[in-house]
């Protein structure tokens, strides 16, 4: 097939013709995008349409978590996200206040930059966190698809599809020229947000409510170096009561760019004609929210959103696959959207390779759903409760009991005093803002994912308990469905140090064994030439490619050095073995025969 410069592969799309391609995504946000990077990175043939003119006009997500950069490392795009991105240690230092000129509550130290928490992060990946807008993101990931053949139509709306056993056929129309034509694709991604129509015609499930409050942006440019520079974040929030937006008064100043591009964030009455902001009124709110209306703002632009509860429960109709806003829609607490929109991509994107070369069963894309759609639960639940924790913070102030303005202004100063009642109005306080550490600190939630599905097999084990909180705090375990852990290697040829992250990956699956497991290193070979498949298989130890020179592998590894973990395309671990089979070749072909969904009546 040819690339879409190409009068969309010869065909006269006036004339009624019909594109085929074997994946076409819906959607070219960060589920989308991150689709086409990985099936492009995979080569497999497929194309984007999105009804945008371009990528995202507006910094909506911006936080990207270990996870992600993880996979963009994979996918050869780290550095370049990186180069853009607000470096972890310019993210954390997250100021509650009454204005960003005014009385300062409080602060949290966010997105594992408290001392106590900064070993957790680094121990965990060989990849920092950043905060990249959506609008520098989006080009990057969809810049990077474009290179490596991925088909790209802009302006192209979705109308509808219809499904049989073969594939799809999706009608959409040419918004510049207003003609209307099909493609026909083998698989359909939906990933075209949080108002999915392609959800919506396939009949996906969904739990919850959506727009159950109301919130604008606000994106302008104004330098307030002087007000950040000493305590350098990227959310300062603002509690204003009295407001004449209405309420407690709670939004965000937002850093887009240090220090002179930002979002202000409010809300509003979504029940409520929906608020019309010109450049004025959106200026004296930025300027309430600063707290010093002498300093020059220039307003970018404004937008209106609600926030959503609702989750869909299956993510899979037929060859149609959702991802991303489509299928999980909530507030953008913990900053887990964008994130978790490229893992759905990224978990899909090999499953659907390996099905259309042949070397996979259909079966294997039902593990999607089974993966996926927890995950999804999960994290709408949890955004939603971080909404929530707010309230001690507003209890510990006393403002809940109020509705007057002059009265909770006077509880928010009270907390200044020399008495009894404010030593213990700080306790309340002081306890409170630790609460918000499931907000901004919820590691476990980001790198914790353990999968149950007919792609992991099971070794026999019972899970392994959490030691800690599962939320703040991530748990390494080669448990099967569970992400490998990150430890540091060394390459005996270079000197240099490479994460076990790096050893496998790159679209095959990995093998890591010790150097009393060599035989499943050499199994690993006839059962990758036997399937079709490619199997990275490292011997790690002493005189070998790769060592273990701090001892951390034999650490995490959790079986003996005879044993091996088998690692999916994706990063999580498919099986495990204790020590060395007695048939290695029989083991390891029983395993991927099952997680490829090969096995009798099965693919």
């Amino acid at each position: 097939m040819t690339s879409s410069a190409d009068a969309a592969g010869g065909v006269d799309i006036e004339a009624g013709g019909s594109l085929v391609t074997d994946v076409l995504v819906v959607g070219s946000g960060p589920a989308g995008g991150g689709a086409a990077l990985a099936l492009a990175t995979l080569g497999v043939d497929h194309l984007v349409i999105t009804k945008y003119r371009w990528t995202a006009n507006t910094p909506r997500a911006h936080i990207t978590n270990q996870r992600t950069v993880e996979i963009f490392r994979d996918l050869g795009i780290e550095d370049d996200v990186l180069a853009q991105g607000t470096p972890h240690e310019l993210m954390g230092d997250t100021v509650f206040c009454t204005s960003l000129a005014g009385d300062e509550i409080g602060r949290v130290r966010t997105w594992g930059t408290h001392p106590a928490r900064e070993a957790d992060y680094t121990l965990a990946s060989p990849s920092p966190n950043c905060d990249i807008p959506q609008t520098l993101l989006e080009p990057i990931v969809v810049g990077h698809a474009a290179s490596r053949g991925s088909r790209i139509r802009f302006d192209t709306e979705y109308l509808g599809l219809e499904q049989d056993g073969q594939g799809v056929t999706v009608s959409c129309r040419d918004r510049l020229t207003g003609a209307e034509f099909t493609i026909r694709a083998k698989y359909v991604i939906g990933a075209d947000g949080g108002r999915s129509q392609v959800a919506a015609d396939v009949g996906l499930p969904f739990e919850g409510e959506m727009d159950i409050a109301g919130s604008m942006n606000i994106v302008f440019h104004a330098d307030l170096t002087h007000l950040v520079e000493h305590r350098p974040s990227v959310l300062y929030w603002v509690l204003q009561p009295g407001s004449d937006v209405g309420g407690i008064g709670m939004g965000v100043v937002r850093m887009v760019r240090p220090w002179n591009e930002w979002m202000a964030i409010w809300g509003y009455d979504i029940s409520q004609p929906a608020p019309e902001l010109d450049d004025a009124e959106a200026t004296k709110i930025v300027h309430e929210l600063l707290g010093d209306a002498s300093i020059p703002v220039t307003i970018r632009s404004t937008s209106l959103w609600g926030n959503n509860k609702m989750v869909a429960t299956r993510y899979r109709s037929g060859r149609v696959f959702c991802a991303g806003d489509a299928v999980h829609r909530h507030p953008p607490s913990n900053g887990l959207g964008s994130n978790t929109s490229i893992q759905d991509s990224y978990n899909l994107a090999w499953k659907l390779a390996y099905v259309l070369r042949g070397t996979a069963g259909e079966g294997l894309l039902d593990s999607y759903d089974a993966e996926r759609a927890p995950v999804g639960k999960q994290i709408v639940v949890r955004a939603n409760r971080s909404i929530e924790e707010f309230g001690p913070i507003f209890e510990a102030l006393g403002l809940l009991d109020s509705a007057d303005p002059e009265v909770m202004r006077a509880r928010i100063t009270a907390r200044l005093d020399d008495t009894p009642e404010a030593a213990e109005q700080r306790v309340r306080l002081r306890d409170a803002l630790e609460g918000k550490n499931y907000e901004f600190n919820a590691h476990g939630v980001e790198l914790g994912q353990r999968y149950t599905s007919g792609a992991v097999v099971s070794d026999g084990t019972p899970e392994p308990a959490y030691t800690r909180d599962p939320e703040l705090y991530y748990h390494p375990t080669t448990w099967p469905g569970a992400r490998l852990p990150h430890v540091w290697l060394v390459d005996r040829a270079s000197g240099r140090k490479l994460s076990t992250h790096d050893v496998v990956g790159r679209g095959r699956f990995g093998l890591l064994t010790g150097i009393s497991g060599g035989p499943w290193a050499d199994a690993a070979a006839k059962v990758a030439a036997q399937l079709g498949i490619e199997i990275a298989a490292h011997v790690i130890g002493p005189g070998r490619d790769l060592i273990d020179v701090y001892e951390d592998w034999a650490r995490a590894r959790e079986v003996e050095e005879s044993g091996c973990v088998l690692v999916r395309p994706d990063g999580h671990v498919a099986w495990r073995s204790g020590a060395l089979a007695a048939d290695p070749v029989a083991e390891l072909t029983a395993v991927l025969t099952t997680v490829l969904a090969r096995g009798p009546g099965r693919g």
